[in-house]
Protein backbone atom coordinates (compact mmCIF):
# COMPACT_ATOMS: atom_id res chain seq x y z
CA UNK A 1 0.00 0.00 0.00
CA UNK A 2 1.22 3.47 -1.13
CA UNK A 3 1.35 5.65 1.64
CA UNK A 4 -0.14 9.44 0.73
CA UNK A 5 1.19 12.83 1.34
CA UNK A 6 -0.07 16.06 1.00
CA UNK A 7 2.09 18.70 -0.15
CA UNK A 8 1.01 22.05 1.06
CA UNK A 9 3.29 24.98 -0.99
CA UNK A 10 3.20 28.10 0.40
CA UNK A 11 5.67 30.05 -1.19
CA UNK A 12 9.66 30.75 -1.03
CA UNK A 13 12.58 30.16 -3.46
CA UNK A 14 12.03 26.24 -3.60
CA UNK A 15 8.37 27.40 -5.93
CA UNK A 16 10.15 29.86 -8.01
CA UNK A 17 11.83 30.09 -11.69
CA UNK A 18 14.09 32.91 -13.53
CA UNK A 19 12.33 35.09 -15.54
CA UNK A 20 14.97 35.13 -18.53
CA UNK A 21 13.86 38.12 -20.23
CA UNK A 22 14.31 40.46 -16.57
CA UNK A 23 16.39 37.90 -14.89
CA UNK A 24 14.24 38.07 -11.66
CA UNK A 25 12.75 35.36 -9.73
CA UNK A 26 9.08 34.45 -9.93
CA UNK A 27 6.82 31.93 -8.60
CA UNK A 28 5.40 29.17 -11.21
CA UNK A 29 2.24 27.46 -10.88
CA UNK A 30 2.92 24.62 -8.43
CA UNK A 31 0.67 22.84 -9.41
CA UNK A 32 2.79 21.99 -12.48
CA UNK A 33 5.31 20.54 -9.85
CA UNK A 34 5.19 16.96 -11.71
CA UNK A 35 5.82 18.33 -15.58
CA UNK A 36 9.21 20.47 -13.24
CA UNK A 37 10.15 17.00 -11.29
CA UNK A 38 8.41 14.12 -13.00
CA UNK A 39 11.07 11.88 -10.56
CA UNK A 40 8.17 12.72 -7.88
CA UNK A 41 5.45 9.95 -10.10
CA UNK A 42 8.23 7.45 -9.39
CA UNK A 43 7.99 8.11 -5.45
CA UNK A 44 6.81 4.81 -3.19
CA UNK A 45 3.95 7.43 -1.82
CA UNK A 46 1.53 9.04 -3.42
CA UNK A 47 1.67 12.88 -3.48
CA UNK A 48 -0.98 15.52 -3.38
CA UNK A 49 -0.39 19.44 -4.37
CA UNK A 50 -2.58 21.78 -2.16
CA UNK A 51 -0.82 25.35 -3.21
CA UNK A 52 -1.42 28.33 -0.94
CA UNK A 53 -3.72 30.72 -3.83
CA UNK A 54 -1.18 33.95 -3.46
CA UNK A 55 2.56 31.99 -3.00
CA UNK A 56 3.80 34.02 -0.10
CA UNK A 57 7.23 35.47 0.65
CA UNK A 58 8.69 34.08 4.05
CA UNK A 59 8.80 37.20 5.51
CA UNK A 60 4.89 37.62 5.00
CA UNK A 61 4.12 34.09 6.92
CA UNK A 62 3.00 34.80 10.32
CA UNK A 63 0.05 34.03 13.10
CA UNK A 64 -2.83 33.88 10.33
CA UNK A 65 -1.19 31.75 7.82
CA UNK A 66 0.36 29.39 11.02
CA UNK A 67 -3.71 28.97 11.44
CA UNK A 68 -4.50 28.45 7.84
CA UNK A 69 -1.45 25.57 7.80
CA UNK A 70 -2.92 24.23 10.99
CA UNK A 71 -6.02 23.64 10.43
CA UNK A 72 -5.87 22.57 7.01
CA UNK A 73 -3.97 19.50 8.11
CA UNK A 74 -6.15 19.02 11.12
CA UNK A 75 -9.37 19.28 8.13
CA UNK A 76 -6.77 16.35 6.33
CA UNK A 77 -5.64 14.28 8.63
CA UNK A 78 -7.45 11.21 8.13
CA UNK A 79 -6.93 11.39 4.74
CA UNK A 80 -3.40 11.83 4.47
CA UNK A 81 -0.29 9.73 6.54
CA UNK A 82 2.25 13.00 6.48
CA UNK A 83 2.35 16.01 5.43
CA UNK A 84 5.09 18.25 4.02
CA UNK A 85 5.24 22.13 3.96
CA UNK A 86 7.25 23.80 1.51
CA UNK A 87 8.12 27.17 2.90
CA UNK A 88 10.61 29.88 2.29
CA UNK A 89 13.55 29.67 4.87
CA UNK A 90 13.67 32.89 6.64
CA UNK A 91 10.60 32.11 8.80
CA UNK A 92 10.46 28.19 7.90
CA UNK A 93 11.90 27.75 12.06
CA UNK A 94 9.19 30.13 13.31
CA UNK A 95 6.14 28.35 11.66
CA UNK A 96 8.17 24.58 12.68
CA UNK A 97 7.64 25.93 15.99
CA UNK A 98 4.66 28.01 16.25
CA UNK A 99 2.81 24.36 14.40
CA UNK A 100 4.52 21.82 17.25
CA UNK A 101 2.82 23.56 19.65
CA UNK A 102 -0.73 23.96 17.75
CA UNK A 103 -0.81 20.86 16.70
CA UNK A 104 -1.55 18.46 20.33
CA UNK A 105 -1.31 14.69 20.14
CA UNK A 106 0.36 14.69 16.76
CA UNK A 107 0.59 10.92 15.46
CA UNK A 108 1.81 11.88 11.70
CA UNK A 109 4.85 13.80 10.42
CA UNK A 110 4.93 17.31 9.12
CA UNK A 111 7.79 17.88 7.39
CA UNK A 112 9.18 21.39 6.46
CA UNK A 113 11.95 22.14 3.91
CA UNK A 114 12.69 24.88 1.41
CA UNK A 115 15.55 25.77 -0.83
CA UNK A 116 18.49 28.69 -0.81
CA UNK A 117 18.33 28.05 -4.62
CA UNK A 118 15.11 27.82 -7.07
CA UNK A 119 13.76 24.48 -8.24
CA UNK A 120 14.64 25.36 -11.80
CA UNK A 121 18.89 26.06 -11.81
CA UNK A 122 21.13 23.75 -12.26
CA UNK A 123 22.86 23.53 -8.88
CA UNK A 124 19.50 23.98 -6.86
CA UNK A 125 19.04 21.89 -3.39
CA UNK A 126 15.68 22.42 -4.17
CA UNK A 127 14.64 18.55 -5.21
CA UNK A 128 17.04 16.77 -2.79
CA UNK A 129 15.11 18.52 0.16
CA UNK A 130 11.61 17.82 -1.86
CA UNK A 131 12.76 14.37 -2.71
CA UNK A 132 13.86 13.22 0.50
CA UNK A 133 11.62 15.23 2.95
CA UNK A 134 8.76 12.98 0.94
CA UNK A 135 10.10 9.93 2.30
CA UNK A 136 10.54 11.16 5.59
CA UNK A 137 6.95 12.50 5.53
CA UNK A 138 6.06 8.68 4.30
CA UNK A 139 8.37 6.81 6.47
CA UNK A 140 6.11 4.06 7.99
CA UNK A 141 7.09 0.74 10.61
CA UNK A 142 4.32 -1.54 11.35
CA UNK A 143 1.05 0.54 10.68
CA UNK A 144 2.67 3.21 12.89
CA UNK A 145 4.71 6.11 11.96
CA UNK A 146 7.87 6.70 12.53
CA UNK A 147 8.41 10.43 12.85
CA UNK A 148 5.18 12.07 14.87
CA UNK A 149 6.47 15.48 15.28
CA UNK A 150 6.99 18.66 13.42
CA UNK A 151 10.29 18.82 11.60
CA UNK A 152 12.77 20.68 9.34
CA UNK A 153 14.65 18.55 6.78
CA UNK A 154 17.46 20.60 5.21
CA UNK A 155 20.41 19.70 3.62
CA UNK A 156 20.48 15.54 4.18
CA UNK A 157 19.68 16.55 8.14
CA UNK A 158 16.03 15.93 9.97
CA UNK A 159 15.78 17.96 12.62
CA UNK A 160 13.19 19.14 15.30
CA UNK A 161 11.12 22.00 14.15
CA UNK A 162 11.05 24.04 17.55
CA UNK A 163 14.72 23.22 17.82
CA UNK A 164 16.39 25.08 14.75
CA UNK A 165 17.03 28.03 13.31
CA UNK A 166 18.56 29.42 10.44
CA UNK A 167 22.39 30.35 10.60
CA UNK A 168 23.21 31.09 6.87
CA UNK A 169 21.88 33.15 3.93
CA UNK A 170 24.32 31.40 1.76
CA UNK A 171 25.22 27.71 2.57
CA UNK A 172 22.81 24.95 1.81
CA UNK A 173 23.61 23.45 4.95
CA UNK A 174 21.61 26.36 6.27
CA UNK A 175 19.76 25.12 9.39
CA UNK A 176 21.08 24.05 12.97
CA UNK A 177 19.78 22.34 16.29
CA UNK A 178 22.31 23.36 18.74
CA UNK A 179 20.81 22.34 21.70
CA UNK A 180 19.28 19.29 20.41
CA UNK A 181 20.72 16.66 18.47
CA UNK A 182 19.48 15.58 14.87
CA UNK A 183 16.29 13.11 14.13
CA UNK A 184 18.02 11.64 11.40
CA UNK A 185 20.25 12.09 8.19
CA UNK A 186 20.42 11.03 4.86
CA UNK A 187 22.91 9.53 2.69
CA UNK A 188 22.35 6.08 1.05
CA UNK A 189 20.07 5.03 3.83
CA UNK A 190 17.78 7.15 5.40
CA UNK A 191 19.35 7.25 9.02
CA UNK A 192 16.67 8.23 12.16
CA UNK A 193 17.55 7.93 15.77
CA UNK A 194 14.70 6.80 17.12
CA UNK A 195 15.94 7.86 20.38
CA UNK A 196 15.67 11.30 19.99
CA UNK A 197 11.99 11.85 18.54
CA UNK A 198 9.32 13.30 19.93
CA UNK A 199 6.04 11.69 21.53
CA UNK A 200 3.17 12.78 22.67
CA UNK A 201 1.06 12.07 25.43
CA UNK A 202 -1.00 8.66 23.96
CA UNK A 203 -3.59 10.03 26.11
CA UNK A 204 -4.36 12.88 23.69
CA UNK A 205 -6.33 13.22 20.51
CA UNK A 206 -4.79 14.88 17.93
CA UNK A 207 -6.57 18.26 17.50
CA UNK A 208 -5.69 21.80 16.71
CA UNK A 209 -5.19 24.79 19.59
CA UNK A 210 -5.15 27.69 17.10
CA UNK A 211 -4.41 30.17 20.34
CA UNK A 212 -2.41 32.74 19.29
CA UNK A 213 -1.49 36.13 20.53
CA UNK A 214 0.39 39.09 19.66
CA UNK A 215 0.83 40.97 23.13
CA UNK A 216 4.46 40.33 22.87
CA UNK A 217 7.84 42.22 22.15
CA UNK A 218 11.41 40.44 21.45
CA UNK A 219 14.33 42.73 22.62
CA UNK A 220 18.20 42.33 22.67
CA UNK A 221 20.32 43.50 25.37
CA UNK A 222 23.73 45.55 24.13
CA UNK A 223 26.21 46.68 26.20
CA UNK A 224 25.27 51.00 26.86
CA UNK A 225 21.34 50.41 25.78
CA UNK A 226 19.30 52.72 27.29
CA UNK A 227 16.42 51.74 29.50
CA UNK A 228 14.86 54.79 29.27
CA UNK A 229 13.44 53.82 26.16
CA UNK A 230 11.40 50.94 27.96
CA UNK A 231 9.63 53.79 29.78
CA UNK A 232 8.35 54.40 26.07
CA UNK A 233 6.63 50.78 25.62
CA UNK A 234 3.41 50.25 25.65
CA UNK A 235 2.41 47.81 28.52
CA UNK A 236 2.61 43.99 27.13
CA UNK A 237 1.44 40.46 28.32
CA UNK A 238 5.13 39.30 27.60
CA UNK A 239 8.56 40.62 27.20
CA UNK A 240 11.47 38.31 25.86
CA UNK A 241 14.76 39.94 26.56
CA UNK A 242 17.53 38.30 25.00
CA UNK A 243 20.29 39.03 26.98
CA UNK A 244 24.47 38.18 27.57
CA UNK A 245 25.94 34.34 27.51
CA UNK A 246 23.66 31.96 30.65
CA UNK A 247 21.68 35.15 31.59
CA UNK A 248 23.25 38.35 32.72
CA UNK A 249 22.60 42.22 32.35
CA UNK A 250 24.64 44.95 32.79
CA UNK A 251 23.98 45.32 36.93
CA UNK A 252 22.88 48.89 38.30
CA UNK A 253 20.27 50.34 40.41
CA UNK A 254 18.46 51.94 36.84
CA UNK A 255 18.52 48.08 35.52
CA UNK A 256 17.22 46.62 38.94
CA UNK A 257 14.56 49.53 38.73
CA UNK A 258 13.27 49.43 35.15
CA UNK A 259 12.94 45.88 34.81
CA UNK A 260 11.32 45.62 38.10
CA UNK A 261 9.23 48.95 37.05
CA UNK A 262 8.31 46.56 33.56
CA UNK A 263 7.02 43.05 36.06
CA UNK A 264 5.11 45.39 38.28
CA UNK A 265 2.85 46.71 35.42
CA UNK A 266 1.64 42.87 34.85
CA UNK A 267 4.20 41.97 32.41
CA UNK A 268 6.03 38.44 31.86
CA UNK A 269 9.87 38.92 31.70
CA UNK A 270 11.15 35.40 29.62
CA UNK A 271 14.87 35.65 29.38
CA UNK A 272 16.71 33.71 26.78
CA UNK A 273 20.51 33.65 25.59
CA UNK A 274 22.19 35.52 22.48
CA UNK A 275 24.25 32.59 22.52
CA UNK A 276 23.21 30.01 19.83
CA UNK A 277 24.55 26.94 22.25
CA UNK A 278 23.80 26.60 25.79
CA UNK A 279 21.12 28.09 27.79
CA UNK A 280 20.36 30.23 30.54
CA UNK A 281 21.27 29.45 34.33
CA UNK A 282 20.24 31.92 37.21
CA UNK A 283 22.56 32.11 39.83
CA UNK A 284 25.80 30.52 37.76
CA UNK A 285 26.73 34.86 37.61
CA UNK A 286 25.91 37.44 40.28
CA UNK A 287 24.56 39.39 37.46
CA UNK A 288 22.35 37.47 36.43
CA UNK A 289 20.80 37.36 39.77
CA UNK A 290 18.32 40.47 39.39
CA UNK A 291 16.02 38.21 37.19
CA UNK A 292 15.40 35.65 39.88
CA UNK A 293 14.53 39.00 42.59
CA UNK A 294 12.41 40.09 39.82
CA UNK A 295 10.75 36.69 39.05
CA UNK A 296 11.77 36.56 35.42
CA UNK A 297 11.41 33.27 33.54
CA UNK A 298 14.07 31.16 32.27
CA UNK A 299 14.07 30.26 29.03
CA UNK A 300 16.91 27.37 29.52
CA UNK A 301 18.24 26.45 26.56
CA UNK A 302 15.28 27.45 23.94
CA UNK A 303 15.53 29.18 20.70
CA UNK A 304 14.21 32.84 20.13
CA UNK A 305 12.39 31.73 17.28
CA UNK A 306 10.80 28.79 20.05
CA UNK A 307 10.77 31.45 22.95
CA UNK A 308 8.39 33.77 20.73
CA UNK A 309 6.34 31.37 19.46
CA UNK A 310 5.71 29.44 22.28
CA UNK A 311 4.59 32.71 24.46
CA UNK A 312 2.41 33.78 21.52
CA UNK A 313 0.36 30.73 22.28
CA UNK A 314 0.27 30.38 26.23
CA UNK A 315 -0.61 33.91 26.28
CA UNK A 316 -4.09 33.65 28.07
CA UNK A 317 -4.41 30.41 26.25
CA UNK A 318 -7.66 29.22 28.42
CA UNK A 319 -6.70 25.21 27.16
CA UNK A 320 -3.68 25.61 29.56
CA UNK A 321 -3.87 25.13 33.47
CA UNK A 322 -1.94 26.93 35.66
CA UNK A 323 0.15 30.69 35.30
CA UNK A 324 1.89 31.40 31.87
CA UNK A 325 4.91 31.22 33.90
CA UNK A 326 4.83 27.67 35.39
CA UNK A 327 3.75 26.44 31.73
CA UNK A 328 6.53 28.26 29.68
CA UNK A 329 9.07 26.89 32.41
CA UNK A 330 7.31 23.62 31.38
CA UNK A 331 8.59 21.17 28.19
CA UNK A 332 5.41 21.38 25.96
CA UNK A 333 6.73 19.62 22.96
CA UNK A 334 10.08 18.90 23.06
CA UNK A 335 11.66 22.52 23.09
CA UNK A 336 13.50 22.61 25.94
CA UNK A 337 15.87 20.59 28.07
CA UNK A 338 14.68 19.82 31.51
Amino acid sequence: MKRKVLLIYTGGTIGMEKDYETGSLRAFDFSNIFEKMPEMKLMECEVFVHPFATPLDSSDMGPGEWKIIANYIHKNYNEYDGFLILHGTDTMSYTASALSFMLKGLRKPVILTGSQLPIGDLRTDAKENLLTSLYYASLYEDQEAIIQEVAIYFEYKLLRGNRTLKYSAEYFDAYASPNYPILGQSGVHLNIDKDNLYRSNPNIEFHVDNHISEDILFCRIFPGMNLNHFKELPTMKVLILQVFGSGTIFSNEKTIETLQAIRNNGTEIVVVSQCISGGISFGKYENSNIFSRIGAISGKDITAESAITKAMHLIDNPNYIGSFSENFAKCVCGEITE
